[in-house]
């Protein structure tokens, strides 16, 4: 591997979430040469300068079709708007290459299920965000959960919602929205942890009829404000709160409580800095701190690791395709008060090994402590 030619890499999408994951590539290359950003893409002209002053790469773009026509590129990442995703994703795979897309994939179940297909016989990995079942806290609360630590998981909660964008007048209009730009990260942890949920059933609505964004008052077009209920089977559920309507908050961002014990994660499933085990057994909470400063974009780690080995990765287009599913229909639900069938699943992706965020990473409070 260390005499690997760097892997050719093309940036669709030069706003603000590119400048968490361009950095992050040109992390990668140390201390051997591992990617080469090839050819960075806006179709805002003035980005060009920017991008040149920021990385120090001059090679750009208004084009897509510049990236998708490049042999020199092998992976292609869409950090576009969300109603722009799909149909890049789409071009980048029929063009052969590794994709990397933002979430969600895609705004509907037919383009989204179209690119479940493409991706089964497209030569190139497609790894849709968000990447939360890469964390070390996710990934350690999946081995205590399939270990049986908490016992049968019966009812469980996501929570990620804040007072919304200034910017951006796409956020607002159908194809926007907190359920796609935040609910996606609970929805993805949830089903990742405990399996396909089965049925659902939503209070979605618009909360703030008008906001000012971009410096203008603006309409609200789509739902601002959801409650989703997940049913996964045999009297388990879980609840998802999220909404551009949140101004602050303290609460784990996921919690999951067992028949004997509760385990819940210290921050957002985005960003998360450990979990919280209590055992009946134990009778006390445990604390098991995560320091890896694990980033959100650690998605594209993983995909140029797989790309380098030829193994497919633990994110798959499936599951993402359920999530989407999933949060379809919250919206419909939320129109139509029905409770909804959800026809899609994926096999869960395994974490092998004992690691469980390190010994010596835990802290104990006896009963009646100080919390």
């Amino acid at each position: 591997m260390a005499d690997r030619a760097p892997i050719g890499v093309g940036v669709i999408g030069c706003g603000s979430v590119s400048r968490k994951y361009i950095p992050h590539l040109l992390r990668l290359n140390v201390p051997r040469p591992r990617v080469d950003i090839r050819l960075l893409c806006d179709v805002d002209p003035d980005r060009k300068a920017e991008v040149a002053a920021r990385y120090a790469i001059d090679r750009f773009s208004t084009d897509p079709e510049a990236v998708f026509a490049d042999p020199a590129i092998d992976l292609v990442l869409v950090l576009t708007s969300m109603p722009e995703h799909g149909h890049l994703a789409r071009a980048a795979l029929e063009a052969g290459k590794h994709v990397l897309v933002e979430k969600p994939m895609a705004m509907t179940v037919e383009e989204a299920a179209h690119l479940v297909e493409l991706a089964g016989r497209s030569p190139g990995f497609l790894l849709p965000a968000p990447h939360v079942v890469l964390s070390p806290t996710y990934q350690a609360m999946w081995r205590r959960l399939h270990r049986g630590d908490v016992g049968t998981v019966r009812t469980a909660r996501g929570f990620y919602g804040w007072a919304g964008p200034d910017w951006g007048q796409w956020f607002y209009k159908p194809g926007g929205g907190p359920m796609f730009d935040l609910g996606v990260y609970n929805v993805t942890t949830l089903t990742g942890l405990l399996g396909p949920a089965k049925r659902i059933v939503a209070l979605s609505g618009v909360a703030i009829p008008e906001r000012v964004v971009d410096g203008e008052m603006t309409k609200v077009e789509t739902d601002d404000n959801a409650q989703l209920l997940l049913d996964f089977g045999d009297a388990r559920y879980a609840v998802v709160t999220t909404g551009f309507t949140i101004q602050k908050y303290r609460v784990p961002g996921i919690e999951l409580y067992g028949s004997d014990g509760t385990i819940q994660m210290i921050g957002d499933d985005w960003a998360p800095k450990g979990y919280e085990l209590w055992q009946n057994k134990a009778g006390c909470w445990q604390i098991f701190e995560d320091t890896s400063g694990w980033p959100w974009t650690d998605g594209i780690r993983h995909l140029v690791e797989c790309v380098e080995t030829g193994t497919p990765p633990h994110i798959t287009p499936e599951h993402a395709f359920h999530v989407l599913e999933i949060m379809t229909k919250s919206m419909e639900s939320g129109r139509t008060g029905r409770a909804l069938d959800i026809e899609s699943t994926f096999t869960l992706p395994r974490f092998e090994g004992a690691d469980l965020l390190g010994t010596g990473a835990e802290r104990d409070h006896a009963p009646g402590s100080a919390e």
